[in-house]
């Protein structure tokens, strides 16, 4: 039997795993995400120091549009999300030539979203950078780095679709390998992008390294250049090698009306939080802009380096989605709570660790990302405040990973827009005046808390297992 769905087993009718068997199941499906999830921290931390290499300046201009570059991606992975839930569920009922005739369905979408995503990203990326409060110093690195990753969505909106159905049919490998590859591929090309042609001398040895010096630029041209390597390799798995996706004749490549409505429907509440979120982040930019170049700097940096912190949560949230789904298609319902609440449980564990972990290295962290003093030390003091909100971070990750497998995407998205309006923006708005950028990060802290306890009490009420399943639809 294929790969994908050996441990189908867990989901029978008759099926009683031990608590061991889930526990294990779940970190089995989850590492593969978080050492995907690691990488990409590393090479992030080593791109941003590539960046800081040229000043806090430079390392402002990508900040700056770094929420909007989000907020592309975000809703990229919102329409991806309503195919996927689908494809977990299918396959948990055994319907696989359905799931082949979603998967297509979910190519042609992403293609052609992707299209018009980099339509309005290439309009919009000489006036983004002056709306969102830049100084004119960093405004113009912005608009040449924004302009270039948007020329590349309609790649990244496809390598997202096929690695997510991939982690839904339960191949958490290929996906993760994947995107490990593209992080080094990202250092490698920002290298030759980013510096001029340089002398170093290496072990005693004088070693020419070819560079095209086009600087910030060049960040935004080796991320492209990235996703299109990966995104090639990714279809090639998906539709060549995968035993449960991969194409097959006489499955139609059309648009079909009921999973396009269910597409819609699973995924519009997402889209609206992921749009109202980005745009909130967006606001907290321009909320820090007028701080000055080392505030924007440092916030820009200090966001990095907690992806260090939460990266075991989404690869929780990512089993929690294929189990929990996969569960609801086999009508198992008992083994979905079993597994939301196991997933819930491991997450809030991990991040704690890595709260601790990111609370004691702050300094040596900032020390590795940028040369400028200022800079570290700022962005230091502020994620040392983020450390404490991580417990409670988990808990919303991966409780939101879970509902979603289930299709409950309403209230998890209502939760997620309703905490960061009311509370982050709302809060950082009163504490910025006083508190400078530590005023916004403890608004963040804050936030943070409020949404896990939210999502803790949408879990413990139990209605999202009472929804119908998708594939039933």
């Amino acid at each position: 039997m294929a790969k994908e769905i050996q441990w189908s087993r867990f989901l029978g009718p008759d099926a009683k795993p031990t608590l061991g068997e889930q526990m294990n199941l779940v970190v089995r499906l989850s590492v593969p995400i978080i050492l995907a999830e690691i990488s990409s921290t590393v090479m992030s931390y080593v791109d941003s120091a590539m960046v800081g290499s040229l000043g806090a300046a430079a390392t402002a201009s990508v900040g700056l549009v770094a929420s909007s570059t989000w907020l592309f991606n975000g809703m990229g992975m919102c329409m991806v999300t309503g195919f996927s839930i689908q494809i977990a569920q299918l396959i948990g009922a055994g319907r696989l030539r359905q799931v082949q005739s979603v998967m297509r369905q979910a190519m042609m979408v992403a293609v052609g979203v992707g299209l018009l995503f980099a339509a309005l990203a290439v309009g919009i990326s000489g006036v983004l950078p002056v709306w969102l409060g830049g100084e004119p110093d960093v405004c113009a690195g912005s608009s040449r780095y924004f302009f270039i990753y948007g020329c590349g969505l309609p790649v990244v909106l496809l390598r997202q679709a096929g690695g997510s159905m991939l982690q839904c049919s339960g191949d958490m490998r290929t996906p993760s390998a994947l995107n490990i590859l593209m992080c080094c591929m990202n250092v490698v090309f920002n290298s030759l992008f980013i510096f001029p042609t340089r002398t170093v001398t290496l072990l005693g040895a004088d070693l020419t390294f070819f560079g095209a010096g086009i600087g910030v630029a060049g960040a935004a041209l080796g991320t492209v250049v990235s996703e299109v390597v990966t995104t090639i390799l990714m279809m090639y798995f998906v539709c060549l090698r995968s035993p449960v996706l991969r194409l097959e004749k006489g499955v139609p490549w059309r648009l079909e009306r009921k999973c396009m409505t269910t597409t819609v429907r699973l995924a519009i509440p997402i889209a609206l939080e992921r749009v109202t979120t980005s745009l909130a982040q967006i606001a907290g930019t321009r909320i820090v802009a007028p701080l000055g170049t080392t505030a924007v700097a440092a916030n820009a940096l200090a966001v990095t380096a907690e992806g260090f912190c939460y990266m075991p949560g989404y690869g929780m949230a990512a089993a929690a989605t294929t189990l929990v789904g996969q569960s609801i298609g086999a009508e198992r319902r008992d083994q979905a709570k079993r597994f939301a609440w196991l997933s819930v449980g491991l997450g809030v564990g991990v991040m704690t660790g890595t709260g601790v972990l990111m609370y004691i290295a702050a300094p040596w962290i900032f020390s590795m990302l940028t040369p400028d003093g200022a800079v570290q030390t700022l962005g230091a003091a502020v994620l040392r405040i983020e450390a404490f909100a991580e417990p409670l971070f988990a808990a919303s990750i991966v409780a939101a990973g879970a509902l979603r497998g289930a299709g409950d995407t309403l209230i998890p998205s209502i939760i997620e827009l309703g905490s960061m309006w009311g509370v982050r923006i709302t809060l950082a708005l009163l504490l910025v005046g006083p508190l400078g950028l530590h005023g916004v990060w403890i608004a963040m802290c804050v936030e943070l808390c409020v949404r896990g306890l939210l999502f803790l009490l949408r879990m413990l009420r139990g209605r999202w297992l009472e929804m119908r399943a998708v594939c039933a639809e």
